[in-house]
């Protein structure tokens, strides 16, 4: 599994019909240096106008609508009301996993495919056929848990 190239982006645009213009590849290029922070569209359009101020957010949503439908990238949401984006990884069959913690609101990747053995079962048991599966764990990660602790022990030596 690795992350997409540049090259291999543009052949997929270029076999959808579309071109790589300037505007596509600095959102592209946002999206590949950042590839493990889950950015929303505004996020991206942030970035993209500090360096180019005439970039619009209209052409941000519109490079990432077709980002996601040649399947370059996925757009996941994580129950916060925003949609982010996030690059599919080459050589995986399925979306990768993710860990959301309820505390801090990070997001972790979990690349294994957890659902594997399932898949079989629904699609025998609810003649369902699975392309694809997205799951995201909601829990509190080991940062806030740490921190939790500290304040425990800070509250109990106080007492």
């Amino acid at each position: 599994m690795g992350q997409q190239t540049n090259r291999t982006i543009q052949q997929k645009l270029q076999a959808a019909g579309y071109k790589l213009t300037p505007q596509r590849e600095m959102t592209l290029q946002v999206l590949l240096d950042k590839d493990e922070e889950h950015l929303s569209a505004e996020e991206i359009y942030m970035l993209l106008k500090a360096n180019y101020p005439s970039i619009g957010l209209a052409t941000v949503y519109r490079t990432l609508d077709i980002l996601t439908e040649i399947g370059v990238i996925y757009k996941v949401n994580f129950d916060d009301g925003l949609a982010r984006y996030d690059l599919k990884t080459t050589g995986s069959e399925h979306f990768h996993h993710h860990l959301l913690c309820l505390e801090c609101g990070k997001i972790d990747e979990v690349f294994d495919d957890l659902l594997v053995d399932i898949e079989p079962i629904v699609e025998r048991d609810y003649q369902f056929k699975v392309v694809d599966h997205r799951l995201t764990f909601h829990g509190i990660c080991a940062e806030c848990q740490a921190k939790q602790l500290n304040k425990k022990g800070y509250a109990n030596e106080s007492k």
